[in-house]
């Protein structure tokens, strides 16, 4: 019965990523044979490709991305929180409401890239609403805000959604009791909603995590390509194979593939935990009250 399914993960998956490392231990081009002849063609260079990951442009990717990665998720967990919680609210035109909140999430993140790089322009309305003249898209510190800010537009919606399906789920008779013992706002909310939302909340981090580590649109859309300050992996990734240097692309792409990996093995591993006190907490509790 999964027979299907296994091939078609295999041919989509497996073997391009098979492929790439064995890619990642060779190079491609010309060279001189031992007779002293121009020879084309590719050979092994073992490590030699992976050297580049300890060189500086590479660890600036590396620290691009981790640093995007960490502020937009934060930033995404709290308006996304924000946006589940009104949401969730019974009031006179919540559909309108619900359908412009998840807008951002909709569009097409170069679709979404052109629009803030019009709102970043020189002359555009992000300067003439702040009274400045900074050059939001130029390589340096503004252009990180500019995609930070763009990504956090982009993508909060999407961990709203996920939030706001985990509290759809939280019985409303949890508030009552809680309104009844004369509990405030921000005790309902720290002590009831926030541990009752954390799984369905913790997986939309994991997936945040995993989308934005692999981040390429956006700063390439925004801000442009081979920008030291917003050059992330992916993006450099995507350098070295359109100047044909497959084997280090591969090498940096397989850096990228064990990066990811790790920190989701990590989080899983702490999310699986985490889970597993739970049930086992609601299953104490259900004892008890037996």
């Amino acid at each position: 019965m999964l027979s299907p399914t296994m091939v078609v993960l295999a041919l989509v998956v497996f073997y391009p990523l098979v492929a790439a490392m064995r890619e990642s231990f060779y190079e491609s081009g010309q060279r001189l044979d031992a007779d002293g002849f121009v020879v084309e063609g590719e050979w092994f260079a073992g490590l030699a490709n992976y050297a580049g990951v300890v060189e500086q442009r590479f660890l600036n990717a590396a620290l691009n991305t981790t640093l995007f990665t960490v502020v937009t998720v934060a930033l995404e967990v709290v308006l996304g929180m924000a946006m589940a919680l009104v949401m969730r609210r019974a009031f006179r035109g919540r559909a309108v409401l619900r359908a412009s909140i998840l807008i951002p999430w909709a569009v097409p993140t170069a679709v979404a890239g052109l629009m803030w790089k019009w709102i970043f322009q020189a002359d555009g309305v992000a300067n003439t609403l702040l009274g400045t003249d900074i050059l939001w898209t130029a390589d340096g510190p503004w252009a990180k805000l500019a995609v930070i800010v763009a990504d956090t537009w982009k993508t909060a919606p999407f961990v709203g959604l996920l939030v706001l399906a985990g509290l759809q789920i939280i019985p409303s008779s949890v508030y009552e009791a809680a309104k009844v013992d004369g509990s405030t706002p921000w005790q309902t909310f720290w002590r009831i909603t926030l541990p009752l939302v954390k799984p369905a909340l913790l997986v939309a981090v994991l997936f945040r995590l995993m989308d934005a580590l692999r981040i390429f649109d956006l700063p390439y859309v925004l801000v442009g390509p081979r920008k030291q300050s917003v050059e992330t992996l992916s993006g450099l990734i995507w350098d070295e194979a359109t100047r044909v240097h497959y084997g280090p692309a591969s090498a940096y792409g397989t850096a990228l593939f064990c990066y990811i990996a790790m920190i989701t093995f990590v989080f899983v591993k702490l999310l699986g935990a985490d889970l597993l006190s739970d049930v086992r907490s609601r299953g104490k509790e259900a004892r008890d009250v037996a």
